[in-house]
């Protein structure tokens, strides 16, 4: 989208979210037209009148170029809704964010995913069942989706971050303001190379508990399934859950002792429908995705590949393709991609299937 700077400046105003700016700029289609327009325009287009307040005092107090050359300054990235690398699965639901800002890398990979999420209070029990199923389905190619606050969110960031997998982590906050505290230095290890911390908060928006149900949203919307793994009846844990199905997609839960207070979250949403699952692969199963299974997952963990080799094998991620067809997409030399075919195919991440054609093993 064109006038980045004010679609930026117009997502900062208090009241104004995705479903509201949204109808704005199918409307007007510019940022920068909404921006400038008069009051009573807006008004007309149903916006409350304390929103259009609230875009009067911004636009006084804010320089939108100003504003977005802050934002990339302090290293945080910019995704929108009408960018072609904006997440397919999150812009099926209702109300999808018009932007997200992220700390790390969004890749092609992150297609497959399954949020786990669960309760703050976590017990031994938890901990052990996050840590394996985390872990188990990170080494079979899911990115793990989850929200970075206390107990298995925690737990199973970490696991992914072990097991050098892939993770996405969802704030209640704007990036300034990562929240808890204690987990700052765990999300900038995701950002660091497993993974991203995103949000569609504002970057200097504070975590207020009124967020957490938006964030929530985001985590089932970015993720083909929801696991909870512990968690009690009241937990938030399970609205997430409730967002999964209200968003068509899958849900599963890990049964656990019926003394425990935090075994009702998950015995409530398998009475509910939820999918029972004791195992990994039964989730893999239901997904139809034992195919991406890796084969041998302790020489696949110990794998740097390069910045090319990284291309190659996310273009072949869900199709396999033509030599020819990848020097094209990759803009790269036929030796180049040769070359780095080879080694992949060495490594056994990649297959030659014949005839210039070329699939990712996992």
């Amino acid at each position: 989208m064109k006038n980045i700077e004010y679609l930026l400046a117009l997502h900062s105003v208090h009241g104004l979210g995705p479903v509201r700016l949204k109808n704005l700029l199918d409307y007007f289609k510019d940022p920068k037209i909404i921006w400038e327009i008069s009051e009573k325009e807006i008004l007309a287009r149903g916006i409350f009148p304390s929103v259009v307040a609230n875009l009067k005092l911004a636009r006084k107090t804010l320089d939108p170029e100003k504003y977005h050359d802050g934002i990339l300054k302090s290293g945080i990235k910019i995704l929108t809704i009408y960018d072609e690398a904006y997440p397919k699965l999150l812009k099926e639901i209702y109300d999808p964010p018009i932007i997200l800002y992220y700390l790390g890398e969004i890749l092609p990979s992150d297609k497959k995913t399954i949020a786990i999420v669960g309760t703050r209070k976590i017990t031994g029990y938890g901990e052990i069942i996050t840590k394996k199923f985390a872990t188990d389905l990170a080494n079979s190619g899911l990115t793990i989706v989850s929200g970075l606050a206390h107990g298995v969110d925690t737990c199973a960031h970490k696991a992914v971050v072990e097991a050098k997998g892939r993770t996405l982590a969802i704030l209640g906050g704007g990036l300034k303001n990562i929240f808890p505290p204690e987990n700052i230095k765990l999300a900038y290890k995701i950002a660091e190379g497993f993974g991203a911390v995103i949000s569609e908060f504002a970057p200097d928006e504070p975590s207020l508990p009124g967020n957490f149900p938006a964030r929530n949203r985001i985590i089932s919307g970015l993720s083909l399934a929801t696991l909870v793994t512990e968690a009690a009846e009241d937990s938030g844990s399970l609205i997430t859950a409730k967002l999964a199905l209200d968003q068509g997609r899958e849900v599963f839960a890990i049964p656990g002792p019926i003394t425990s207070e935090l075994s009702k979250g998950p015995s409530s949403l398998i009475k509910q429908g939820a999918k029972l699952v004791t195992e990994p692969a039964e989730i893999l199963e239901e997904l139809g995705l034992e195919r991406f299974k890796r084969k041998d997952l302790g020489i696949m963990n110990d794998i740097k590949l390069s910045e090319v080799e990284q291309k190659i094998c996310d273009s072949l991620e869900n199709e396999s393709q033509h030599i020819d067809d990848l020097c094209r997409s990759l803009k790269l030399s036929a030796a180049m991609v040769s070359a780095s075919l080879i080694k992949l195919e060495i490594q056994g991440l990649v297959k030659n299937l014949g005839g210039g054609n070329y699939g990712k093993i996992w």
